[in-house]
């Protein structure tokens, strides 16, 4: 099954392999979900259905935690949970002492008075994300589950509506699709169960998406996050300190906001999110951040630092209403693929962990009662959680701000005294790719200042710190359908948005021979947030998974040139 346009791999046998349950996805749902299964087998001793041995998870990273970048703060809700003795030798070694909210002007930092109540984080952790995902994959393995890394998912095996198993990919194939010298086939990994652990807009659940008609009742939106991590001068910004903000250098009518995390008494994790539903098709959620820099609270936090590392990565806003259905025959999703974020708290680790934990119940209970390809009632189990009970009550948060920062306040307020219900019991969405607006109807185009390579950066210096490194000789993994599209139509009706909203300058309009723009394509920039395949106006870009191993290398313990090493 092979559903996306693009070069075709040979035509060659694709070994097979059985398994109990797949695992697409070494993040905190996938992992969670594998090590849920070992505690369950165990449990059940002789009478358990399957063994360790059985769980496979596939990680298209070079390691576990490779394309997570560190700086989240973690409610340890689900880990506490998971393994209940985590202090011990978990790494949280950084427990958040001090929160704030602030709003921005472009030369002004208001602090609200008391930290709204979504923004409070004692009792949480701000974590190295690839740490803790390192930490949690070596107990998954020595639980004994097999875990590969370097290996994509690249399509799902199916048999009419239900999921057989995972294909995964052909090492060692040139751009041309030809086999090089190197060549191995992938595998064709066939399981009763397949969890979809890929993260947002995974390319797997888009095939499930597309080819049975998945949807919520509200359409999925997303935000895109541009995070860097700086050293800074000790005790600058102290360990465990956390700062959100809203307001500049978002416009009015924009959603989003930023944030500032201590990670250690030297390194801050900071960031902005920019809603993917913005209208104007020329705005730049890199430059944004960018701007966010230069504003004097953090221009002063960063005077003297250096900055370490950076990456994007996509997020799923919708929240409750905008979860595809949970599972079906032969397949379950969790985590982001699934919806599971807080878009309210900014955080997700928690529930996805929770969602990979419940799939995990609902898993082992299907192939109990001999229905193992029938974990149904999954959705009742997240309905009965804590999962339900906090998502319900953001469930038109989102929703709310689509008119803007003003607009959103009030109606947050009023969801807050009213259980999340606001005005209505549940507003509408739109895909945020529907809400831009084309060039003849808007005015002056965003102006974005120059970077100076010392506080701000252009998009190929922060790729550069990403540690993002791809085969050069491989097929392109960003699909386009029609260029044609691109250099016509979409060049007269929205300036290509593409060269502005990816923030790894992947697409480029350069001037060809006949003295026309073109489409040119930078594959080996991207550092894997699927932002292209969310906001093409037109549909025709789909991001899938390059060859295992590529992308983007987060170890903020490393050097960059050990990185580059790697």
């Amino acid at each position: 099954m092979r559903p996306f346009p693009g070069v075709e791999p040979p035509a060659v046998e694709h070994p097979v392999m059985e398994a109990d349950v797949v695992i697409v996805g070494a993040g905190p749902a996938g992992l969670a979900c594998a090590l849920r299964l070992t505690q369950l087998i165990q449990a059940a001793g002789a009478a358990a259905p399957f063994q360790a041995e059985g769980v496979v998870v596939l990680e298209k990273g070079r390691d576990i935690g490779a394309h997570l970048l560190s700086g989240a703060v973690l409610d340890p809700r689900a880990l506490r949970e998971l393994l209940p003795d985590f202090p011990s030798d978990a790494p949280l070694d950084t427990a958040v002492g001090d929160d704030a909210a602030f709003l921005l002007t472009e030369r002004r930092a208001w602090r609200f008075p008391i930290t709204p109540p979504p923004l409070r984080n004692h009792g949480n952790y701000v974590v190295s994300l690839n740490r803790l995902m390192r930490w949690l994959g070596e107990k998954v393995e020595a639980a004994g589950v097999t875990v590969f890394t370097s290996v994509a998912g690249t399509a799902l095996m199916m048999d009419g509506e239900r999921v057989e198993g995972v294909r995964t990919d052909d090492k060692g194939v040139d751009r041309d699709g030809n086999a090089k010298s190197n060549f191995e086939p992938g595998y064709s990994l066939k399981a009763p169960m397949v969890v979809l652990a890929e993260g947002p807009r995974g390319s797997l659940c888009k095939q499930l998406a597309l080819g049975l008609g998945l949807v919520g009742e509200n359409p999925q939106v997303y935000g895109l996050g541009v995070k860097e991590i700086w050293e800074v001068p000790a005790g600058r910004f102290p360990a465990g300190r956390v700062f959100h903000t809203m307001g500049w250098p978002l416009p009015a009518k924009m959603y989003g906001g930023g944030w500032i995390y201590g990670l250690s008494d030297r390194q801050v994790s900071l960031g902005l999110v920019t809603g993917l539903d913005y209208r104007d098709p020329r705005t730049d959620p890199h430059h944004l951040f960018q701007r966010f820099k230069t504003h004097p609270m953090l221009r002063e936090m960063l005077a003297g630092g250096e900055m370490l590392r950076y990456g994007a990565k996509t997020m799923p806003m919708g929240g409750w209403f905008a979860m595809p259905p949970a599972s079906g025959a032969g397949w379950l999703m969790v985590g982001d693929a699934g919806g599971y974020l807080n878009s309210q708290r900014l955080k997700g680790i928690h529930l996805a962990m929770k969602s990979g934990m419940l799939a995990a119940e609902a898993i082992f209970a299907a192939f109990q009662a001999g229905q193992p390809t029938q974990a149904a009632d999954f959705a009742q189990r997240i309905a009965a959680s804590w999962i339900r009970e906090e998502m319900w009550r953001v469930r038109n948060f989102h929703q709310g701000f689509s008119g803007g920062l003003i607009p959103g306040l009030w109606h947050a307020a009023w969801q807050q005294v009213s259980g999340g219900r606001g005005l209505r019991s549940r507003y509408p969405a739109e895909e945020g790719h529907t809400r831009l607006v084309q060039l003849p109807h808007l005015g002056v185009a965003p102006q974005y200042d120059k970077p100076d390579g010392q506080l701000t950066f252009d998009k190929t210096v922060d790729v550069f710190h990403s540690g993002t490194r791809h085969a050069e000789d491989q097929p392109s993994h960003l699909h386009i359908a029609d260029l044609d599209v691109c250099h016509d139509r979409c060049r007269r009706e929205y300036g290509n948005p593409c060269q502005h909203f990816c923030p790894a300058q992947v697409y480029e309009m350069v001037e060809a021979d006949d003295g026309k723009k073109r489409l040119q394509v930078n594959s080996s920039n991207c550092v894997h947030c699927k932002t292209c395949d969310i906001m093409d106006p037109y549909g025709i870009i789909t991001w899938v998974p390059p060859e295992g191993g590529g992308g983007p290398v987060s170890y903020t313990h490393l050097t960059l040139p050990t990185i580059l090493r790697v």
